[in-house]
């Protein structure tokens, strides 16, 4: 009996044990559940009261402001020799748009858009909520849950990205726009931004392309077939494609009788008028529309505008958080005034040589183009030219004549490999600015170890020996890659890298991964990842004819509204001091000897003290040749746009285009010399040892050194030295 008594009180135990753990778990699962249910709470009466804040607060979109943008035309102006303001071009944008007020839109071509589009439009408060829950539960094979306020705000900001975000963005928004506007308003708004096919936005435009007439001659039927565009504007364009537009447009009548917007008879009229499109043999434009049509502008503007132009809608973009299609939209129709710092004389002394390609040799050079049998590619080229406080004053983005707007501007936006101009930048200035080196230091022309073996070789195909040093101002006049490599070594790439981008802000090189920038290759001989770009090659190069100053390169001073009153962007010249005011002039003094007897000998400005330096990728696919006068520092690229060999020889085209230019650019323009740092004196030194000569040196130079960096003098001279031989592009 107690053995069977203990084993139902066990059993009985198990049992209780079993609850209690159910209970446990129980708890656990509801209290999990609770704080669930809490969390949902909280964060939906969060967004509720963010819901709540944005549909009720401030005007999200301003209508007025986007109406005003599409009458306005936007100006660029240059300044004269007076800094008098003088317009050089006017914006249209590539879009064909007029806006048209409400009360000239016949009532036909509004009922067509809203029975067709959004037949609830007067009775809902932005969001058709009855069309948006259909659609979600159909997955949208009922059609779009979209309203014309929906639309409009599509229309307006450009986004229409298939995601939640966007929609659930593009409701509040909605609702927000209903909240401040009224529907006359904001329908007027709609059928003037409304895309509607071969580039017309609005519904004038629309009437005067398909129809040839005045939006406000059109008839139920005509105003059908252009409401029937919307959904796809290609697909249900009339000119391409009629048989598709009548399809829809018959839809689109029956809607308008449907919902009492035609009268029976009217609704039998419209299905039978003959559409009489532009294309038509039956066309005869209207007299309205013969009078009042836009023009189209065929201007081609300058590489110049372009670029005022990108560096506008960048500026806008990064100051007020536009989107890119807005900030577009500002500059084309905002009736923006652009004060630019174009100064057109330069701008055509450029544009004459790359226009007309002067001076450009081996255009004929390289494989025939694909599909052109027996066409040789074309050299291409690409120059900036600033003023040495951080004016773009001109840039040209490729060779021969410009056909497009908006076309690629290889100054600005195509980095290539640098090759030995990169040099002065990387290797030399930071070396002088750390005192490791000075105009006359001796520097070992032998290539070092790299990988266990001996890299890099000079243009010769020669990697120097051990007992051959040359000076600081050789090894960059005659750009030895040895030296070059070896000045870094000692710099680390770290330091070289850090010149690069802190300093002289060159902003497309790798700074990590696999194809790093930061090595001895890419900063002793320039061979990088994608390279540099002119644009920013001229910012850096000027830091040498300024005192050590890096400007921002920039395009324009001001932008104001339409009236002139307020100032949207403004450009202040604000120089950071990248080097010393002695290492600038330093470097100046020796890449002077560059066009005098090294790799640009003969291709200095024309009667003006140059600095440049020249420069080759190993593989000869790119050319450039960088430097400056007292008045402009200007970086020329030569090359193709597939990259492959330039067979240039002993020449660099580089610095022959560059040449043709600055020649044109300072033709009349009075003599003057660099500002140079008075802190930096002109010795005469040794060129055997690279110290201040004495009294038996034979080999005898001037050299410049900082006031307080004098080197040594030489003692050990008893003879003249032999003469330097090595030499490179």
């Amino acid at each position: 009996m107690a053995t069977g008594t203990s084993a139902k009180s066990v059993s009985k135990n198990k049992k209780n044990k079993k609850r209690k753990e159910r209970g446990l778990l129980a708890n656990i699962l509801l209290s999990i559940l609770i704080v669930i249910l809490m969390t949902i709470v909280i964060v939906g009466i969060c967004m509720l009261g963010y819901v709540f804040s944005f549909v009720n607060g401030d005007i999200a979109i301003n209508l007025d402001s986007y109406k005003n943008s599409q009458s306005q035309t936007s100006i660029i102006y240059a300044m004269d020799d007076k800094n008098k303001p003088y317009e050089i071009a006017r914006l249209h944008g590539e879009e064909n748009r007029i806006w048209v007020d409400l009360d000239k839109i016949p009532k036909e071509v509004q009922n067509a858009f809203i029975c067709l589009e959004d037949k609830r439009f007067y009775n809902h408060s932005g969001v058709d909520w009855i069309r948006t829950v259909k659609a979600v539960l159909t997955l949208g094979k009922s059609g779009g849950g979209s309203t014309i306020t929906q639309q409009l705000i599509k229309n307006l900001t450009d986004e229409n990205q298939a995601t939640v975000s966007r929609k659930f963005n593009e409701i509040l928004y909605a609702l927000n726009l209903e909240k401040n506007y009224d529907k006359s308003e904001i329908v007027e708004a709609y059928l003037n931004t409304i895309p509607l096919g071969s580039g017309c936005y609005g519904v004038q435009t629309a009437a005067q392309k398909y129809f040839g007439k005045d939006v406000s001659e059109l008839n139920a039927a005509e105003a059908a077939s252009i409401a029937s565009i919307t959904k796809a504007p290609t697909y249900y364009n009339p000119l391409l494609n009629p048989e598709n537009n009548k399809k829809r447009q018959e839809t689109c009548l029956w809607n308008m009788w449907d919902q009492g917007k035609l009268s029976d008879e009217e609704y039998k009229s419209s299905l039978d008028y003959k559409l009489i499109l532009t294309n038509s043999s039956e066309y005869v434009p209207s007299e309205s529309v013969q009078n009042s049509a836009p023009k189209k502008d065929s201007e081609i503007y300058s590489y110049y505008v372009d670029f005022v132009i990108d560096q506008v809608i960048k500026d806008l973009v990064s100051t007020y958080g536009y989107t890119k299609n807005e900030a577009w939209k500002m500059v084309y129709y905002g009736g923006l005034k652009i004060y630019s710092c174009v100064d057109e004389k330069v701008q055509n002394a450029a544009e004459e040589v790359y226009v007309n390609r002067i001076n450009f040799p081996y255009e004929s050079e390289g494989r025939t183009e694909t599909g052109e049998n027996g066409t040789k590619k074309k050299i291409q080229s690409a120059v900036t030219i600033m003023n040495y406080e951080g004016q773009v004053v001109a840039i040209v983005g490729g060779a021969g004549e410009k056909k497009t707007n908006r076309s690629l501007n290889r100054a600005a936006d195509s980095p290539r490999s640098p090759g030995s101009s990169i040099k002065p930048l990387s290797a030399y200035a930071p070396a002088v600015e750390k005192g490791y080196i000075n105009y006359s230091s001796m520097i070992q022309d032998y290539a070092i170890v790299v990988g266990g073996q001996r890299w890099p070789q000079n243009f010769s195909g020669s990697k120097g020996s051990p007992g051959h040093y040359v000076t600081t101002q050789y090894a960059v006049c005659h750009s030895l890659n040895t030296t070059a490599a070896r000045v870094v070594q000692k710099l680390t790439p770290e330091v070289s890298m850090d010149f690069l981008i802190n300093k002289f802000h060159l902003s497309t090189l790798v700074t990590d991964g696999a194809y790093t920038d930061c090595n001895l290759s890419s900063l002793a001989v320039g061979g990088m990842t994608y390279g540099v770009t002119s644009l920013e090659m001229t910012a850096a190069y000027a830091t040498f004819g300024n005192g050590g100053k890096y400007y921002k390169p920039y395009s324009y001073t001001k932008v104001t509204d339409y009236q002139g009153k307020n100032v949207l962007l403004e450009n202040n010249a604000v120089p950071e001091q990248a080097i010393s005011p002695e290492t600038a002039t330093i470097m100046n003094r020796v890449m002077q000897t560059v066009v005098i007897s090294g790799t640009g000998a003969g291709n200095g400005c024309t009667g003006f003290t140059t600095y440049m330096k020249t420069g080759t990728t190993s593989d000869t696919k790119d050319k450039w040749a960088a430097g400056g006068t007292p008045y402009y520092c200007a970086a020329v690229w030569v090359g193709y746009d597939i990259q492959e060999h330039i067979n240039a020889g002993s020449h660099n085209p580089a610095a022959i285009v560059w040449q043709a230019v600055m020649d044109r650019v300072h033709k009349g323009l009075p003599k003057k010399d660099f500002d140079y740092a008075k802190t930096v004196v002109a010795r005469t030194y040794c060129t055997s040892s690279g110290l201040l000569a004495g009294a038996n040196c034979g080999g005898r130079a001037t050299g410049y050194y900082a006031s307080n960096k004098i080197p040594g003098t030489c003692t050990r001279c008893s003879a003249a030295p032999a003469a330097d031989s090595e030499s490179e592009d």
